[in-house]
């Protein structure tokens, strides 16, 4: 009865999966050509670098130039800034010192352009996703359990009318709120502990909560 049970579950999973379309089902026209990518020195590089964007926001709040200041807006912009030569212009535009910084390796020009041509679907490329699209058309589910998650890779969660994305920093979990206020720049930072515990129970990145979708992966990293 158990193993009926959790086959159920599963295929149940699997149904919500395919109606989102957050599985793959058959070759679509994103695949149609060959897909760019990072190698495996290349990835472990644009993690620590994404990660420590992403926690520079934290630090010192986000920068000017991160526009459209969402959930979604914080991977677009970590991903492309993490894509890029951080020389000295560099550090000082994002108001950061050479201190602690993440090695440097050499990107393609199609390479550094990844995170500003985001698939959109059918076919059509564009600078700007939203979380569902993230996931959707750019990112590949790893597993429903955060013990699979690497660092940098996203947490997505499904509200019905709306979609949200955390990121996993590998200690801790950051997101942003998708909205701001006067002395609230919508950045949050909490552990796995906290978000486990979490009182509105739809938050919580368990396999079990069905508002949990699972951990997905930038799909141009190295597997």
């Amino acid at each position: 009865m158990v193993a009926v049970v959790n086959l159920a579950r599963r295929h149940c999973m699997h149904a919500v999966l395919l109606g989102l379309g957050l599985v793959a089902t058959s070759a679509t026209a994103d695949s149609a050509t060959a897909p760019v990518r990072l190698d495996a020195q290349q990835t472990r590089a644009f993690r620590a670098w994404f990660v420590r964007i992403v926690q520079e926001q934290l630090r010192q709040g986000p920068s000017p130039r991160w526009y459209q200041q969402d959930c979604a807006g914080l991977v677009r912009f970590a991903a492309n800034e993490s894509l890029k030569s951080h020389d000295a212009r560099w550090l000082r535009s994002m108001g950061m010192s050479n201190a602690w910084l993440p090695p440097e390796v050499a990107y393609t020009p199609a390479q550094r352009h990844l995170a500003q041509s985001w698939q959109q679907g059918g076919g059509e490329r564009g600078p700007y996703v939203d979380a569902i699209k993230l996931v959707q058309h750019n990112s590949v589910l790893v597993s429903r359990d955060l013990q699979q998650a690497e660092v940098g890779d996203l947490l997505f969660f499904d509200q019905g009318d709306a979609q949200h994305l955390m990121i996993w920093t590998g200690r801790d979990i950051v997101y942003h709120t998708g909205s701001a206020r006067p002395g609230d720049n919508g950045m949050r930072q909490v552990s796995l502990s906290q978000l486990m515990h979490w009182k509105d129970t739809r938050w919580v990145p368990d396999a079990r909560n069905p508002n949990f979708i699972g951990v997905y992966r930038l799909g141009f990293l190295a597997p």
